[in-house]
């Protein structure tokens, strides 16, 4: 049994035993939950967690180094930036189409005069912007400040192609570093499965059946938005841009959605998911190393759709019409807080205050989503990640073809 099979029949099964303990003993499940599910669970995020802000610096160095000329890289940060705003763009109309069809804040009696929710302040997109330059890069490391992280790998990537022979062994340390940490990853990986059954039978556990059933309306949009992105937008790439088979794609990318589904974390996931495409999707080294750290970081396909879906779904369950004008707000604010909010802490929820502050719908029906968010938080990381592998994809092929194209000439 193969890794991918592994972890797929870890997800059904701890899903399964999670809903059953819940349904028919909860005591047994309270028991099993505090003293082996979070435990094995924690145990796994905490591993691959471990690994991540050195893997993140490692890789981002070779990748920019690995590039070699200033002006590839600018070219390959600017598609890589451009394809993430315009397939966030679109994941949060497929959100809001959705749920203008179906209308599930329509689909029963919601308790909005006992919604509340309470939203930490997020940052303007010029703070963000201004702070991504680390004033100490060792503080950076320490807190996992992702951006501010990359911005100081890309320098020194800078900086070795620059020197070239003078740091000759200083390249070679880092390239042995990011063996190293390749080769814990495929460590960790073998304890996947247990902890993927942990995490997922916490989850469906404590939120139980009768969470589900209540919002099984707004759930079923979500996951159907999700689903239409993933094979539409992700797997038209795949198909148009890169010229590759979208079944072949996501069946060798599945171990990473798993992992992802599990964690519910596109950072933690890292790891996994650069292993995966390196090595089953054969993208090139320089280039997972730039995108899809860049990806975890600034790509939220997943949480796009959450908020058009949650903006649409608490406009129709207080009663409240949205104008064309109101709509295309809430696109611009999901489009722009998606770059303004990278790296904070409850990302999701804090961009969904953002767009209904924008349009002037009450921050306080947050409340009616919040109980089932874990669960679809977990869903929508694994379309988060799938993007970063399928832009990674298209960039490694065009930028494969762009130097044959080279040499040919030369």
């Amino acid at each position: 049994m193969n890794l991918t099979t592994k972890i797929v029949a870890a997800l059904v099964v701890g899903a399964i035993v999670g809903l059953l303990l819940n349904l028919t003993a909860p005591n047994v499940f309270e028991v099993l939950n505090t003293y082996l599910f979070v435990p094995v669970g924690q145990i796994f995020l905490s591993l691959i967690s471990m690994l991540v802000v050195p893997l993140v610096f490692f890789s981002i160095v070779l990748g920019s180094a690995g590039l070699g000329d200033p002006k590839k890289l600018g070219r390959i940060g600017a598609k890589t930036v451009g394809y993430f705003l315009v397939t966030t763009c679109i994941a949060i109309i497929i959100g809001m189409a959705l749920s203008a069809v179906i209308q599930p804040g329509a689909a029963g009696e919601f308790d909005t005069a006992g919604a509340e929710f309470s939203a930490e302040e997020a940052p303007p997109v010029s703070e963000t912007l201004m702070n991504i330059i680390p004033k100490n890069p060792i503080n950076a490391m320490a807190e996992g400040n992702m951006l501010q992280l990359i911005v100081f790998a890309v320098f020194i990537g800078f900086a070795l192609t620059a020197l070239g022979e003078k740091t000759k062994g200083i390249l070679s340390l880092v390239n042995q570093g990011n063996e190293i940490m390749m080769y814990l990853v495929g460590l960790v990986m073998r304890f996947a499965p247990y902890g993927t059954f942990a995490l997922i039978a916490t989850a469906i556990g404590t939120q139980g059946w009768d969470a589900i059933l209540a919002m099984g309306s707004y759930m079923l949009v979500v996951l159907a938005a999700l689903f239409i992105h993933s094979a539409v937008t992700y797997g038209g790439t795949v198909a148009f841009l890169a010229k590759k088979n979208p079944l072949w794609f996501f069946k060798k990318f599945a171990p990473a959605m798993g992992v992802a589904f599990s964690t519910s974390s596109s950072n933690a996931t890292l790891p996994v998911s650069m292993e995966v495409a390196q090595r089953d999707l054969k993208v090139p080294e320089p280039i997972s190393s730039f995108v899809q750290p860049l990806g975890a970081t600034i790509n939220m396909d997943g949480t796009a759709i959450m908020q058009g879906v949650a903006t649409m779904f608490i406009a129709q369950a207080f009663g409240i019409d949205l104008t064309m004008g109101e709509l295309a707000t809430v696109v611009l604010t999901a489009v722009l807080a998606s770059i303004g909010t990278a790296g904070v802490p409850g990302v999701g929820l804090i961009m969904l205050a953002m767009v209904l502050g924008s349009v002037g719908l009450p921050v306080e029906g947050i409340g009616l989503i919040i109980g089932i968010d874990r669960l679809l938080d977990m869903t929508r990381t694994a379309v988060n990640i799938t993007g970063d592998a399928a832009c990674a994809l298209y960039i490694g092929e065009t930028e494969k073809n762009r130097n044959l194209q080279a040499v040919g000439r030369a």
